[in-house]
């Protein structure tokens, strides 16, 4: 499988996985599928399994084949596979990049509609200023790797840019008091990147809560994740962890559904976003005094 391919086999597995559960409702072999389609067998394996594009052609007799006739789920299907197809030509900025676990969650976030993400120790990334990226990484790499510094406050800036504009992401975020409190540079550094994060909450697509110390024990304990959605109606979210040299997809509708059933609970614990604005502000000063 090529690496083009690669970055968005998410994508692409979240349709095929889909089509799958539609034919195994209906109790159809791929062999059925593959005569709607005047296909070999192996191309609705290979379909199913999310190694190939998906035409609209194919997608809408299988859908008719399957029974599956509400309006609604067949075209949450079609705009899942025109995501799929654009992301597979698609020549982004982030093709660049030399970490392929990096590359390939920038690809998708970039044609997600909203991330829902909840993060222990960190500002996320999508918040952080410059000198708090570079304060960071300064601690993060290797001294041989030092001039990627740079490179890496560049990938966050154009990750940023998708917060604004025509059709911008819609964030909801998650924060532990603790990512408030680390001294990530020292207090003038964390005093403004606190000041930006108060900025971010007026925008109507950012939406942010902060866990407080006093809630105690809390769901989400075991680490950081992001829950990426890509059409609004019809469609599994796909589940991101990113953890120290390794990267985690989970992708399946019961699985994820697990994690957004726990971001619901994160949610209900932690402070209205009036309140947490309240506490950004209220460390922000004590980072200044």
């Amino acid at each position: 499988m090529s690496t083009a391919n690669r970055v968005t086999t998410v994508l692409a597995r979240q349709l095929g996985g889909q089509l799958l559960a539609f034919r195994e409702a209906v109790g159809l072999n791929q062999s059925r599928a593959a005569e709607v389609l005047s296909a070999q067998t192996a191309k609705v394996a290979k379909m199913e399994r999310g190694w190939v594009p998906f035409r609209d052609p194919d997608i809408i007799a299988l859908c008719k084949l399957y029974g599956v006739d509400d309006d609604e789920v067949v075209e949450s299907l079609l705009r899942l596979a025109k995501l799929d197809r654009e992301r597979r030509k698609a020549k982004g900025w982030w093709n660049a990049l030399d970490q392929g676990n990096l590359r390939e969650y920038i690809a998708m976030e970039d044609v997600a509609l909203k991330v829902r993400l909840w993060q222990l120790s960190l500002i996320p990334g999508l918040f952080q200023t410059p000198d708090y990226i570079r304060a960071m990484m300064v601690s993060a790499i290797s001294p041989d790797e030092i001039d990627r510094i740079e490179q890496l406050v560049d990938v966050r800036r154009r990750r940023q840019a998708r917060l604004c504009g025509d059709h911008p992401l819609q964030v909801h975020a998650v924060i532990w008091e603790a990512a408030l409190r680390q001294l990530i540079g020292g207090p003038q550094v964390m005093g403004r990147q606190l000041a930006h994060l108060r900025e971010l909450t007026e925008l109507p697509n950012v939406h942010i809560q902060v866990l407080p110390f006093r809630t105690g024990g809390y769901p989400g304990i075991g680490g950081p994740f992001n829950i990426l959605s890509f059409v609004e109606e019809g469609a599994v979210d796909v589940v991101h962890m990113d953890g120290l040299g390794s990267t985690d997809w989970v992708e399946g509708a019961e699985e994820s559904a697990v994690y957004a059933d726990l971001f619901g609970r994160l949610c209900s614990v932690s402070l209205s976003p009036y309140d947490s604005v309240q506490l950004i502000e209220s460390v922000g000063k004590e980072m200044s005094a």
